[in-house]
């Protein structure tokens, strides 16, 4: 992978984001690509397609991709990422990108019509990497959507699996009251089929993936998952020096001898079709 210019005057955390914490999903992203063969045939809309590296993965394969996402400063570096400068070698590749939710790119979207994507038809697959979307979001983008297309839906492992799981932990133990839908929080067994049952799809398999969290050192660690948007809520009930000073204390007992910071995770994703 291609080092990709990043710009300098957004927020830190966006920039934390792209540089340190998203490439941990990297084996997450491969995997489901891998189970679904996407290739030159993929029309993919990403949602929460953060700074877009997954997008971009897809792309490579040479696959047609969309990402939308609310976070405006995780988007601009997405749009860096692939929209920034030409391929070298190859055709370019097919990019939309758009800030908001499925309706942002599908203006009819409560018409029940197909989006219409660069290459033609509707989209094949669509993926949520990052954070699971509402049900209703989830209900809106499979309208456009193939029938019979997957939709991949990822979360957290169970937390005995997940390393990270007590420095997450910090940010709900600080945040008071607790902000439950910003903050990390342990996962049903069935949460993601019940999600996607709620939107109208049908679960039609699953996986696990191993995604080991690895970093340079305790500050890049800190800095990482700091920029995850868990910790958002604690840093206004607290603050951010007496965030890092518990995080750091959750992490520490996984400094390596090396320095570096090493925890072992596991995600999971299910497979739903429309």
């Amino acid at each position: 992978m291609t080092a990709t210019f990043m710009p300098q005057h957004l927020p830190r955390a966006a920039r934390d984001w792209a540089e340190i914490q998203e490439r941990m999903l990297v084996p997450l992203y491969e995997a489901v690509y891998d189970r679904l063969e996407v290739g030159a045939h993929t029309r993919l809309l990403g949602l929460n397609c953060g700074s877009g590296l997954a997008l971009l993965l897809a792309a490579g394969r040479g696959a047609q991709v969309t990402g939308v996402d609310t976070d405006a400063d995780r988007l601009a570096l997405a749009r860096a990422r692939l929209l920034g400068e030409p391929q070298r070698g190859g055709r370019p590749h097919t990019v939309r990108l758009a800030h908001g939710g499925p309706t942002a790119l599908v203006p009819d979207a409560g018409r029940g019509g197909h989006a219409g994507q660069a290459g033609g038809g509707p989209y094949n697959l669509v993926t949520a990497f990052d954070a699971r979307p509402r049900a209703a979001t989830l209900a809106v983008a499979a309208r456009h959507a193939e029938r019979g297309s997957a939709v991949v839906l990822a979360d957290w492992g169970p937390a005995e699996r997940c390393a990270a799981a007590p420095a997450l932990r910090v940010a709900a133990r600080l945040a008071q009251p607790p902000h439950h839908g910003a903050c990390w929080q342990p996962r049903g067994r069935d949460d993601l089929e019940n999600l996607a049952r709620q939107a109208g799809l049908r679960p039609d398999g699953s996986g696990r993936v191993s995604c080991p969290f690895g970093y340079a050192d305790l500050d890049s660690a800190v800095r990482g998952l700091l920029s995850t948007g868990f910790y958002a809520a604690a840093v206004r009930a607290t603050d951010e020096v007496q965030v890092r000073k518990e995080l750091s204390e959750a992490l520490y007992p996984h400094v390596r001898a090396d320095g570096t910071v090493w925890l072992p995770n596991l995600f999971r994703y299910v497979i739903a079709r429309v």
